[in-house]
């Protein structure tokens, strides 16, 4: 688990009524994937936390910060 890395990727998903799944396959990734990014069991890489803000079209900041 990432200690240092927060995110509010439940929080954006329950806001725009999307599951996991939904959102795994919008951006062509795993919903374990997501679910473990999600989490903090996974730290994303780069492109896929990119790819998770352009979705919901904010700053990479507005999903991931430290803590």
């Amino acid at each position: 688990m990432n200690e240092d890395l927060d995110n509010h990727i439940h929080k954006l998903r329950l806001q725009h009524k999307i599951s996991q799944q939904g959102l795994a396959d919008a951006i062509g990734v795993s919903r374990k994937t997501i679910s473990t990014v999600e989490t903090g069991r996974f730290t994303p890489s780069v492109v896929i936390a990119l790819k998770i803000a352009e979705y919901f079209a904010i700053p990479v900041e507005q999903v991931f910060a430290l803590k």
